[in-house]
């Protein structure tokens, strides 16, 4: 049998196998009361109880401080231990939210990571729960990130279980979002004719899709997926497919700017888009261009002659 694993006291330093846990924070380990008493003047300033940290992790949240939320993450174990599987995936869920909007502000890649360490262990606790498609849709999010991280593969492995779960419980929504998240991977890695084939499939897809505001998810969905796929048209000079969905994705961008009371970025796009493809049937030279993007705004629109193919913005 192993000896237990030494700790060291938080006031003297000293190694014991068994030290006692402040029962406030948990967060202190002595040696006994006489030790506990000595750093009482110092630790009392850290010292909160979980319910004080729930409180204040809740508070920090709903006022979006996502640095208020991060500065309670060493107590997120603690936040696991003894909950039910509905609030562990709630817990996840604000710190992951946190790190997310830390992304935004910093760029920082430690938050992807943060993100996806986070999501993955909330996907298993969805699947406990039978929440398939909350599960899937959690599945897909982790695959983008490590896109994004530039872990192919595994996010490749991501978007293949959530497009079985999908095709398992009819989830069209599922479907589509792992269709597109891997006819994007093919397209990054050279693999055209896949990358087109699977996009091809999202779009099927995408008018079927499912969710609280059903029309809502169905033409944000159309929308993404027509941005890569007219894009991986033109990149493989596929003219004649092109043409037809041109004008269907103008339609939805109209659509889309509608309903938020806004232009809608992709609507840009969609111009571009019908601009490419007058400059190709007038000239009948197409000349393959770079790809969209989803990220960033919309840059101002150029001279008919400067378009070379669906244009990325800044």
């Amino acid at each position: 049998m192993g000896r237990k694993a030494m700790s060291s006291c938080s006031h003297c330093g000293k190694q014991r196998a068994a030290l006692k846990r402040c029962s406030r924070c948990k967060e202190a380990s002595y040696c006994g009361a006489e030790c506990q008493n000595a750093a009482w003047k110092g630790h009392k300033k850290s010292c909160v109880s979980l319910g004080d940290v729930i409180e204040k992790v809740n508070a920090a949240n709903l006022r979006e401080d996502w640095r208020a939320v991060l500065k309670w993450e060493g107590r997120l174990e603690e936040m696991m231990e003894s909950n039910t599987d509905a609030a562990c995936s709630d817990n996840l869920g604000v710190f992951a939210n946190a790190h997310m909007r830390g992304f935004k502000s910093t760029g920082s890649k430690d938050h992807s990571l943060s993100i996806v360490r986070l999501e993955t262990r909330r996907v298993e606790v969805l699947g406990r729960m039978q929440r398939f498609r909350d599960q899937g849709e959690m599945m897909c999010s982790v695959a983008d990130n490590l896109h994004f991280l530039g872990k192919r593969q595994e996010a490749a492995g991501y978007f293949q279980r959530a497009r079985k779960l999908g095709e398992e419980h009819g989830f069209f929504l599922l479907e589509c979002r792992s269709c597109l998240g891997l006819g994007r991977l093919a397209m990054a890695e050279g693999h055209a004719e896949k990358g087109v084939d699977l996009l091809r499939n999202a779009l099927v897809c995408a008018p079927l899709c499912e969710g609280g505001a059903n029309e809502r998810d169905a033409n944000r969905m159309e929308l993404a997926v027509l941005h890569d796929f007219t894009n991986a048209l033109f990149l493989t000079n596929a003219i004649d497919e092109v043409e037809p969905l041109v004008a269907r994705y103008r339609e939805a961008a109209h659509a889309k700017s509608d309903t938020q009371g806004r232009p809608c970025d992709f609507g840009l796009h969609s111009l571009y888009a019908s601009a490419r493809l007058h400059e190709v049937l007038c000239t009948c030279t197409p000349r393959i261009g770079v790809h969209f993007t989803l990220l960033g705004p919309c840059i101002a629109p150029r001279p008919m002659a400067s378009i070379r193919g669906p244009i990325s913005p800044r």
